[in-house]
């Protein structure tokens, strides 16, 4: 079965979006920060008037996707910030990205060792996530975010 990231990978080939690494993935008090910068040419790719579908296929959108799944959380959220930032208020899909980024910052708390924080963002995270009706959000079933907050919230009753 192919992972998320290899299908997110292959989309954006398909559409010309070149998928960028970071060296590692940054975990506050641990070890060193990217560069100032280092992710506005993924950021950019967001404009304030993009509709819903253009937002779906941003390089930020579809960065913030892959990091999450890889393990790159705090990176997740940088690049996620901006999408979350343009997409109407009080909509599902702003309900979701904003889901998106609460549980990539569940799993950052987790790494650095905070488990009430991380405890806490991923019930915050399971509350926007449940606000959302559609299955499909911005072209992403809403069901695996469901599980991988859960899989956080395991975390804390092992």
């Amino acid at each position: 079965m192919e992972s998320v990231t290899e299908a997110i990978t292959e989309a954006m080939h398909r559409i010309g979006i070149e998928v960028f690494f970071p060296t590692h993935s940054y975990v506050p008090g641990q070890n060193v920060r990217h560069p100032e910068g280092a992710f506005d040419h993924i950021r950019a790719s967001i404009q304030s008037d993009m509709p819903a579908g253009d937002i779906s296929r941003s390089s930020a959108f579809l960065h913030g996707l892959i990091y999450l799944d890889s393990g790159y959380f705090w990176e997740a959220h940088e690049v996620l910030e901006p999408v979350w930032m343009v997409l109407p208020r009080d909509s599902e899909e702003r309900v979701f990205v904003q889901g998106l980024i609460q549980l990539a910052n569940g799993y950052l708390k987790l790494n650095m060792g905070r488990l009430k924080a991380s405890a806490r963002l991923a019930c915050i995270a399971a509350d926007l996530m449940t606000q959302v009706t559609a299955n499909t959000v911005l072209d992403v079933e809403r069901e695996g975010y469901l599980k991988k907050i859960q899989e956080l919230r395991d975390h804390h009753h092992d």
